[in-house]
């Protein structure tokens, strides 16, 4: 399965909307890869477990079940998150774009990737997968706004700073 959409950020002629900055998103991206537990809903434990340049490995528990992915960062455009299959679930790929069409009018593009059995049910579980996934990322966005609006996300403090 393929799936990606497009999450506006800026609507740069709509003053009700808040506008982040490029650098604001970028942080809000990294805050969601190295404190999972306040973006994704049923993870109970994230491990970093190496870290080398630009790429880290997790090891996520989500009840019983361990997820292991890297996440590859190419600032400040893009991350890719690649997912170790399991034997429940094969490879997986979320890539989250940064796009910038005019100064300040920012998109975050998804790009999901996901393999899927051939079995008759599968259209209806990856239309699922697409609305649980499209739901996921518009409360990412929500959740970076809060993280902007409280002042924490800046060039040299997302990862480190504690999220409640």
């Amino acid at each position: 399965m393929h799936y990606e959409h497009l999450v506006q950020i800026n609507e740069l002629n709509n003053p009700m909307v808040i506008p982040l900055t490029r650098d604001q998103l970028w942080q809000g991206l990294i805050a969601r890869t190295e404190r999972p537990q306040y973006f994704l809903i049923g993870l109970d434990e994230c491990r970093i477990s190496d870290r080398v340049e630009n790429t880290l490995r997790r090891e996520m528990r989500f009840g019983d079940r361990w997820i292991i992915d890297r996440v590859t960062y190419s600032p400040p455009v893009e991350v890719r998150i690649e997912v170790e299959p399991t034997p429940e679930m094969g490879p997986a790929r979320l890539v989250m774009t940064i796009e910038e069409p005019q100064p300040g009018e920012l998109f975050l593009r998804f790009s999901y990737t996901l393999e899927s059995s051939s079995d008759d049910a599968v259209g209806e579980v990856d239309e699922y997968r697409k609305s649980a996934y499209r739901d996921s990322d518009v409360d990412t966005v929500r959740r970076i706004r809060q993280l902007a609006e409280a002042g924490v996300l800046s060039v040299d403090g997302a990862a480190d700073v504690e999220l409640h």
